[in-house]
């Protein structure tokens, strides 16, 4: 969108600077070929009838580039006007010359860099300091009016230069504003993603964790004490969302900082995720194919944090059920499929406030992949993501 902004705002200025070269070129025109002494002149421009043919394109057409080449622009426009006094001997003022040189000084300012810019001024004015001294130069009062041609035309030459200058600076200004208002809202977009990045991996490393611990407080309750395994495996998952979670706290404090960060999961620690849930009861079959090892390091994480939440729902909201876990690695995708065959419903009810569905969902769709959950028709729930094997977009 704001390419096709940039382009429309680029026709319109070339269509605006092509009407003022033809608006410059017709007064030119008509001071050279028009009516009478009066509005363009203080009489018609002498001199060989071809100079008086193309003055109107030397000194109208220069104005097209005032955006583009303003440099260009200025340095046409003023050889034009020293040809033509060299030529004509003719005193340049009116209207005419009046609307070209103003435009001019002022499209030199507006859009020229300022050292060129005053350079470019510079090295001209011994050329008007000539031509107003010989030949004549009134920009906008005649030379009758009591002031010296000379110090006047400078002047004002200078005042529509500083006049461009300034709006150039204002424009500058305006344009730095809008980057840095775009730049705070990309800011913001970022943090606010980061946020909810750091949200999923808290509720999939929590919710997984105290399922566990639950399960197996509930089964040593059930059983009228724990035993020593019981309590080993309530520890470890304790443990375990202990360190994640302060290694995700760990980045918000200092995130870059890489030295004492604990590596984030992967496939390959799949094997120790599902020997846990057995511990806790469920009974997981796990089944890898593919070299996953190859994959870049945030689909591993994705992959492991799809299968950690998709059991841990089981775990929850299935009751007794038997979980299988099918991962594919390819060069190409990750494909997983997590089934149950449980009588419940791993999916949590619409209003739960629950993030495992949507988390999954957005992990996915970070990588432009395709995740699929839903009842199976014989009984049970399936969870089905296809990851490509690149990083996100």
């Amino acid at each position: 969108m704001q390419a096709v902004q940039r382009l429309a705002g680029g026709d319109q200025g070339v269509i605006a600077d092509a009407g003022i070269g033809i608006v410059g070129a017709g007064l030119i025109a008509m001071a050279a070929w028009g009516p009478p002494p009066g509005l363009f002149g203080t009489a018609m421009i002498p001199g060989p009838l071809w100079l008086r043919a193309v003055l109107p394109l030397l000194l109208g057409v220069p104005l097209m580039l005032r955006r583009r080449a303003p440099l260009v622009m200025w340095a046409a426009i003023w050889a034009a006007i020293l040809l033509l006094a060299l030529l004509a001997h003719n005193a340049e003022r009116g209207v005419a010359f009046t609307f070209v040189l103003f435009t001019a000084a002022y499209s030199l300012g507006a859009h020229a860099p300022l050292r060129r810019a005053a350079t470019a001024l510079a090295i001209t004015a011994p050329v008007i300091v000539l031509i107003a001294s010989h030949h004549g130069l009134a920009l906008a009062f005649h030379q009758d009016s009591g002031v010296s041609a000379v110090p006047l035309s400078l002047l004002q030459l200078v005042a529509f230069w500083l006049a461009g200058v300034f709006v150039r600076d204002r424009r500058q200004a305006a344009s730095l504003a809008a980057r840095s208002a775009a730049l705070e809202r990309q800011a913001e977009q970022a943090a606010a993603a980061e946020r909810a990045r750091i949200a999923r991996e808290l509720h999939d490393i929590v919710a997984h964790h105290l399922s566990v611990v639950v399960l197996h407080a509930a089964g040593a309750r059930a059983s009228g004490g724990a035993d020593l395994q019981t309590l080993e495996e309530i520890e470890y998952s304790g443990r375990q969302a202990l360190t994640e979670t302060r290694r995700l706290f760990g980045v918000l404090r200092d995130p870059d900082e890489e030295s004492g960060r604990a590596p984030q999961p992967g496939i390959g620690e799949l094997p120790a995720l599902v020997g846990s849930l057995r511990a806790a009861g469920l009974e997981v079959r796990l089944a890898i194919d593919g070299d996953h090892e190859a994959l870049s390091s945030a689909v591993n994480v994705s992959a492991y944090r799809i299968v950690q939440e998709a059991l841990t729902n089981v775990l929850k909201h299935a009751g007794p059920a038997r979980a299988e876990v099918m991962v594919d690695c390819t060069d190409i995708a990750v494909t997983i499929e997590v089934t149950d065959d449980g009588p419940g419903n791993p999916a949590p009810p619409a209003g739960s406030g629950g993030q495992g569905l949507p988390g999954m969902r957005e992990r996915v769709a970070l990588f432009g992949g395709e995740l699929r959950a839903g009842p199976r028709p014989g009984g049970g729930f399936t969870v089905s993501a296809w990851l490509p094997a690149g990083e996100p977009p």
